[in-house]
Order: C-alpha cells, then sequence, then structure tokens
C-alpha cells in the first residue's frame, strides 16, 4: 500500500518510518493519522520486524503538531472525532507488539509531543523543541498529551507545560525525564539505528512481553501488576528462546534467538 505522507523503509529488522510533510513541518492532519494506522498495524503483524523508528523529514521538525488550518472550523463534535482519532492512532504505536524508538530532529509540538510520548524510547537532537502549547490555540491538549505527560515527567512539572505552553530544549527534555539521550543532529538516526539493532539481537518473544508487561502492568495496581508480570514470566518458559537463551548462557556462547 502507498503512503502520500508517509516513507517506510525496512532494514533488517527494523522499520524506519517517516512522516513526509517537511513543507508543513509534519503537522498531522486526518490523512496523516490514518496512514500512521495504517502502517503501525501493518508493523505490528509482521514478525521480521523487531523495532521501529518513527522520525519528521527535514531538519526542522519532528511534527511540529495538528495542522491548525485543518482544525481551526471543526464543530465541536469533529473536535472531539479528531480527538479520537489521534488518541486511537498514538495508542496502536504504543501498544504495538514491537518497541517504538522516536528520533526527535526538531520541533515537537502539541500533537508531535504527543505522539512522541507514546512511543517507547525517545532520542532526541540538540535542537530539539518540546511543548504542549495549545493554551495558546485556546483549547487543552487532546491527543492524550494530559494523560502522558504527568506519567513522563510527574504531575507538577507536567501542570506547568500544559498550563504555560512553554517550550524546552532537548537538554531540558532530558533532564525532566522527557527524553532518554541527546545526541548531535547530524548523529540522531544514527543512534536511534543502533539501538533498534541493539535490540533485535535480544529474544524477541521476551522482549515482548516485557513491553506487555510495563504497559498493562502501570495500568494495574502494584499487586497485579507483580501478578501479570508473573504470568508473562511463565509463559516465556514455554518458548525454545528461553532454553536457547539459558543454554547459551551455561555454555558461554551467544546465544541465536528464532523468535520461537
Amino acid at each position: 500500500m502507498g503512503f502520500e505522507n508517509i516513507l517506510l523503509e525496512v532494514d533488517g529488522g527494523t522499520a524506519i518510518v517517516t512522516i513526509n510533510r517537511p513543507k508543513a513541518l509534519n503537522a498531522l492532519n486526518e490523512d496523516t493519522l490514518k496512514e500512521l494506522d495504517q502502517v503501525f498495524t501493518d508493523l505490528g503483524a509482521d514478525d521480521s520486524v523487531h523495532a521501529v523508528i518513527l522520525t519528521g523529514a527535514g531538519e526542522k521538525a519532528f511534527v511540529a503538531g495538528a495542522d491548525i488550518s485543518f482544525m481551526k472550523e471543526l464543530t465541536a463534535v469533529e473536535g472531539r472525532s479528531f480527538a479520537l482519532l489521534g488518541q486511537a492512532v498514538f495508542n496502536r504505536i504504543e501498544n504495538l507488539p514491537q518497541p517504538v524508538i522516536a528520533a526527535i530532529n526538531g520541533f515537537a509540538l502539541g500533537g508531535g509531543c504527543e505522539l512522541a510520548m507514546a512511543c517507547d524510547i525517545r532520542l532526541v537532537s540538540d535542537s530539539a523543541k518540546f511543548g504542549q502549547p495549545e493554551v495558546n490555540l485556546g483549547v487543552p491538549p487532546g491527543f492524550a498529551g494530559t494523560q502522558r505527560l504527568p506519567r513522563l515527567v510527574g504531575k507538577g512539572r507536567a501542570k506547568e507545560l500544559l498550563y504555560t505552553g512553554d517550550m524546552i530544549d532537548g537538554q531540558e527534555a532530558y533532564r525532566i525525564g522527557l527524553a532518554n539521550k541527546v545526541y548531535p543532529a547530524g548523529e540522531l538516526l544514527d543512534a536511534a539505528k543502533a539501538l533498534a539493532k541493539k535490540i533485535s539481537g535480544k529474544g524477541q518473544i521476551a522482549v515482548r512481553l516485557t513491553k506487555s508487561a510495563i504497559n498493562q502492568g502501570l495500568e494495574m495496581d502494584a499487586a497485579r501488576g507483580m501478578a501479570y508480570e508473573a504470568e508473562v514470566f511463565g509463559l516465556a518458559f514455554s518458548t525454545n528462546d528461553q532454553t536457547e537463551g539459558m543454554t547459551a548462557f551455561l555454555e558461554k556462547r551467544k546465544p541465536e534467538f528464532k523468535g520461537k
């Protein structure tokens, strides 16, 4: 299937998804969200893909936000539907079986910040800028920014960013826990590829079960989260990867995981 606003490249076990609207600073309109939903649906069903990198085309923006020219004339009902669409797409990315690495190469504002937060890991360039500036437009965030940001950086910092609409740079994003690492712009994509390759070399069933345990467990109380972890831990003992991993450890050799 061809996409108008998305580029997809698969290199070995790594898929690179690029939002390709550089003239609009990769802003998210309805068509782009639907294309993101389709590409991540396809990737989630592809067992040959072990990790996904999500980035934006051009040097200025990861995603500068939702498309304001598209949103300006929405009715209340249409606005709610647009928010629900964005939330559904970002939930699909967050719950993709494979880890998703955001390579944030510029502005990640509004919907762009919300998209980045739906990813598992955020690597950022030293020119990256984060923010939830929706209050400057007379609206609150609509793509789950009020939910994911406090969970990532804490309620106090999140409220300050959400109430003021202030932008922060990559170093500040790293300091408060919004970014995992900061790189010079020219090294960002290579760093993301190296991390994806490292993850791809691990037991893929174990990686997927770990992601499920984290995502599901964080929505439970601690006791139920630990019970869920025990379930997926036990499930791993039904796999060939567990046998290979532990045998290789005892034989002091590198494991050869097959994802089975």
